[in-house]
């Protein structure tokens, strides 16, 4: 048996992680002098509020080796074989920690360890196809072979509702955000072979923005592997959500369109109003 795992910034929902049978190694969020776990005992929400009151952007760290040792050793004792997905290793050093870990346990043969060279759902669309050719008992060779394949052709992006937290965080000048506010810009993020670039920039209303987002991609949409496609943002109206939602459906391409709410340590760089679209090119 293979047992898949993920670091905590896939974004995967608490019904994705029950229902493809996911384990999640969390990354640390630290406000200050406090440690938190990344999913598990702080929300985005509690992020925003800390962050909007001390005028920074929190820090985000990856785990200990023992922590990584720690979560993936249960696994190892129930399964013959780990894949082990991370975000990507230019963005965090939890890709080395896992290769770390799996020598502490002395099982590299039985753990692989996955750069993903993306991030939040770019991951997850990657940690489900791997869970389903577990599921249905294909090798470990076959499964990497295929994510491999699948891992260049994985489309993350997302546009920000405010450059504030990207600036906080040092990933935006001050200026650009004082304009990008001025003006009411909105620049599309996009990742690629492992590292964030921005893009194409989108004006007006948040609603708006969002939809045009969504509608310059109509094309790639189309010739997207049909299977899925996330939505995936870190807290928008319901009506925001709903028409992305309603948008995509038109398009009749995709079996499923999931919805789910960044974690905490991707919520912590983009800030509150984020929406992406994200799916794995045919």
């Amino acid at each position: 048996m293979i047992r898949i795992i993920s670091d905590s910034t896939c974004d995967l929902s608490p019904e994705l992680k029950a229902r493809y049978n996911i384990g999640i190694l969390p990354l640390h969020i630290n406000l200050g002098d406090r440690e938190y776990l990344d999913g598990k005992d702080i929300t985005p929400d509690d992020i925003y509020r800390w962050s909007d009151e001390h005028g920074e952007t929190p820090k985000t760290a990856a785990p200990s080796i023992a922590e990584a040792a720690d979560c993936m050793r249960p696994f190892l004792e129930e399964a013959d074989e780990l894949i082990v997905f991370t975000i990507s290793s230019s963005m965090s050093a939890c890709n080395n920690v896992c290769k770390l870990a799996a020598q502490e346990l002395e099982a590299e043969d039985r753990i692989h360890v996955v750069d993903s060279a993306n991030l939040s759902t770019g991951i997850g669309l990657l940690v489900i196809e791997a869970a389903e050719m577990a599921a249905a008992g294909y090798t470990s060779d076959r499964i990497l072979q295929e994510i491999y394949r699948l891992r260049p052709l994985v489309r993350a992006s997302f546009v920000v509702d405010t450059l504030v937290y990207l600036h906080r965080g040092g990933r935006c000048s001050g200026l650009a955000a004082m304009l990008g506010s001025a003006l009411k810009l909105h620049p599309r993020i996009s990742v690629a072979d492992g590292a964030m670039s921005s893009g194409k920039k989108f004006r007006g209303t948040a609603a708006k923005v969002i939809l045009d987002y969504t509608k310059d991609m109509e094309e790639a949409l189309k010739n997207a592997k049909k299977d899925r496609v996330f939505i995936t943002h870190s807290g928008c109206s319901k009506e925001i959500v709903e028409g992305v939602r309603t948008y995509l459906e038109g398009l009749h391409v995709f079996d499923e369109i999931l919805e789910t709410r960044a974690g905490g340590v991707i919520s912590s760089h983009c800030g509150p109003g984020t929406l992406g679209v994200l799916f794995i090119s045919k």
